[in-house]
């Protein structure tokens, strides 16, 4: 028959593609996604280093030298090279300071960490949990060992001179 539209046929070229994609899709689904058990999975295995908070310690002493440049095969981020009592300790403070706690990082600067140990490609660090300098504290990671972005403080806008803070109230009609 003349008809201008044409029946286009499909060969077993055609739906081998489909059909191994939709074999993938099925076999990824039909594997238990819950491989793992409960008394296997340990906490803060996944990505970086792994804190233990049940060994946390209290650092105090004097920054020797604030340390921005990441290493090879240290823990990104800040570094504070702290002496004290334990000798010197390399403390990692993680990316997420703001300005005005970066700026308080003096050398000479006293502080205290609160934080656990990490030993990492042969190297101790402190990866410090909450660090105290200049008479503020900072809470550097959660108490899980994740480290937290750290937010800046907003101070409060003063109101201009002669406006009170009390808001005017209706009038009650009498």
């Amino acid at each position: 028959m003349g008809s201008s539209a044409e029946c286009k046929r499909f060969t077993r070229s055609d739906l081998v593609i489909p059909g191994l994609l939709a074999s993938l899709l099925f076999a990824m689904l039909a594997v238990p996604l819950g491989a793992q058990t409960a008394a296997e999975s340990r906490p803060g295995s996944g990505f970086g280093p792994t804190y233990d908070a049940a060994h946390e310690i209290v650092i105090e002493g004097t920054i020797q030298e604030v340390v921005t440049e990441h290493a090879v095969g240290s823990p990104v981020g800040t570094h504070l090279l702290v002496a004290g009592s334990q000798g010197l300790t390399d403390a990692h403070v993680g990316p997420f300071l703001t300005q005005e706690t970066k700026d308080a990082l003096l050398t000479g600067a006293q502080v205290q960490m609160v934080g656990a140990r990490l030993s990492l490609h042969g190297k101790d660090y402190l990866l410090v949990r909450q660090l105290t300098v200049g008479g503020r504290s900072v809470t550097v990671r959660s108490k899980h060992g994740l480290l937290v972005h750290e937010r800046p403080v907003v101070a409060q806008r003063s109101r201009p001179e002669g406006k009170s803070s009390t808001t005017a109230q209706p009038r009650s009609e009498q």
